[in-house]
C-alpha cells in the first residue's frame, strides 16, 4: 500500500471529471468526511480540460468558459472543499461491497470505500468500430486525440483533413482545428440531416467548408500519412477527395469496460449500468452519474447529475435510502427507442432523492405518438417527435407509485 494512500474511506469516486468533482463538493459540504477521487490521468477535470474553446460554465459558475479554465475551477472547487484529489491513480477491479482494487505509480492498491461513484464518462468509436475500409495510415484521429495534441502538446496534425460526423463535438473538432491554422476540406455525414441543433450547421458555412450531408466515408487511402478518403454521396457514386488525414468524431459510448468486467449489472441499451432512480446500480454500495450513463450529453447536464448524486450518496449514509426491492422496470417496444435511464424504479417515484426525469435517446427520426403501458393497458399517450441524439425527457412521477411489473413504452409511427 503506497504510504499516503486510505485504505479506506467514506466515498471513492472513479473519475475526475465534470460529474464526480460536482459529487465531491457536494459530499464534503453535506458533511461526509473523507471524499477520495481516484482519476487515472496525470490531471483531473476530465475531457473539458482538452476542449479550448467556449462555452463552458454558464450552469456551474455564471459566467462562460474556455473548457481548460473551466476544468481548473471545477478542480479547484473541490479541492477547496475538502475532497482528496489522487491522479494518475488507475482503477483494475470494482469489487463486491464497495473494495476497489488499484494501480498508482508506488504499486498495487486496495481502498474499501462505503459507498462509490463511478463517474468514468465516455469514449469516441474507433475507425475500426465504425467498419472503414481502406488502409491504416497515420493521421485519423478521434476528437479527444485532436484536442489532446493541439491543446495539450501543441502539436499541429494535418493541415486539410476530413471531418466525419456532425454530434456536436464534431463542431467542436472545427474550432479546435481554426485554433491551430488547420483547414478542414470537407465535414461528412451519412445522415440526411445534421445531428446537433441548430445553429450548429452555421458554423462549416461561416468558416467555408463543405458540409456533405447523406454522404459515406468508405475508405482511407494513404501509406504513411492519409493522402485522400473515397466519398459516396446520395447519388450512390464515388468520389475521391484529398485530404492528409481524417477527424472521426462522435459515435460516443460509455467507458464502460471496467464496468463490464465487474459484478455489476450493465444495460445493454445504453451500454451504461443498470440503475434505479437514485443513480443506483445492482450492488447498493456504488451509485453512477454522468456520461458513463450514456452517450452523451454536456458537462453541464453531467456535473448536475454529479451534484445530486452526491446529495443522494450523503443522505445514503446518513440516513439510508430504502433498501432496493421489486419495481418497475422500463420496457421500449419499439426500435426507434435507444435506450432509457434509469431502467429501473425501485419505490416511490417521488421521493425527493429520486431523479426526476425519464431519459430517452431515439435511432433514427421519429413521428408519431409515445404511449405507456402497464399490465396491458395504457396509462397514456401524446403526440412524439424527435431526432437522433437530442436529450428526450418524461416526468418520472408520471409512472404509477408502489406497483411492480413492466412500464412498457411503445411508439406508433406516422407513414411516411
Amino acid at each position: 500500500m503506497p504510504a499516503d494512500l486510505p485504505d479506506s474511506c467514506d466515498v471513492a469516486i472513479v473519475g475526475g471529471g465534470p460529474a464526480g468533482l460536482a459529487a465531491a463538493v457536494a459530499l464534503r459540504k453535506q458533511g461526509i468526511a473523507s471524499v477520495v477521487v481516484l482519476e487515472r490521468e496525470p490531471q483531473a477535470g476530465g475531457i473539458p480540460r482538452h476542449c479550448g474553446h467556449f462555452p463552458f460554465g454558464m450552469r456551474e459558475f455564471r459566467r462562460l468558459l474556455r473548457g481548460p479554465d473551466y476544468a481548473a475551477r471545477l478542480v479547484a472547487r473541490a479541492v477547496r472543499s475538502g475532497a482528496d484529489i489522487r491522479t494518475s491513480v488507475t482503477v483494475t477491479a470494482l469489487n463486491l461491497g464497495g473494495r476497489l482494487s488499484l494501480s498508482t505509480p508506488d504499486g498495487i492498491a486496495e481502498l474499501k470505500a462505503k459507498r462509490v461513484l463511478l463517474a468514468t464518462g465516455v469514449r469516441e468509436k474507433s475507425r475500426a468500430a465504425r467498419l472503414i475500409g481502406g488502409e491504416k495510415p497515420g493521421g485519423v484521429l478521434s476528437t479527444g486525440a485532436l484536442q489532446g495534441m493541439i491543446y495539450l502538446k501543441g502539436e499541429k496534425p494535418f493541415s486539410r483533413p476530413v471531418v466525419l460526423g456532425t454530434e456536436l463535438v464534431a463542431f467542436s473538432s472545427l474550432l479546435t482545428c481554426r485554433h491551430m491554422g488547420i483547414r478542414p476540406v470537407a465535414m461528412v455525414e451519412p445522415a440526411a440531416t445534421v445531428t446537433a441543433r441548430w445553429p450548429a450547421r452555421l458554423l462549416p458555412k461561416l468558416l467555408r467548408i463543405p458540409l456533405m450531408l447523406g454522404t459515406e466515408l468508405t475508405a482511407i487511402h494513404g501509406k504513411s500519412r492519409v493522402t485522400g478518403v473515397d466519398l459516396v454521396g446520395p447519388d450512390g457514386k464515388t468520389r475521391h477527395v484529398e485530404a492528409d488525414g481524417v477527424i472521426v468524431t462522435g459515435g460516443f459510448v460509455p467507458e464502460s469496460s471496467l464496468l463490464k468486467a465487474s459484478h455489476l449489472a450493465v444495460d445493454p441499451a445504453s451500454g451504461g449500468p443498470d440503475i434505479d432512480q437514485f443513480g443506483r446500480c445492482s450492488d447498493p454500495a456504488y451509485f453512477a452519474a454522468g456520461n458513463l450513463l450514456r452517450a452523451v450529453e454536456t458537462a453541464g447536464w453531467s456535473w448536475a447529475e454529479g451534484r445530486r448524486a452526491g446529495r443522494t450518496i450523503a443522505y445514503d449514509l446518513k440516513t439510508g435510502l430504502l433498501a432496493p426491492k421489486p419495481g418497475l422496470r422500463v420496457a421500449l417496444h419499439s426500435s426507434a427507442l435507444k435506450y432509457a435511464l434509469p431502467q429501473r424504479i425501485a419505490y416511490s417515484a417521488n421521493s425527493p432523492w429520486s431523479a426526476k426525469v425519464l431519459q430517452f435517446r431515439v435511432t433514427r427520426p421519429v413521428n408519431g405518438r409515445l404511449s405507456l403501458r402497464l399490465d396491458g393497458k395504457t396509462l397514456w399517450s401524446k403526440p412524439f417527435a424527435a431526432l437522433p441524439e437530442r436529450r428526450i425527457t418524461l416526468p418520472i412521477s408520471m409512472l404509477p407509485d408502489g406497483r411492480e411489473g413492466l412500464a412498457e413504452f411503445h411508439i406508433q409511427e406516422e407513414a411516411q
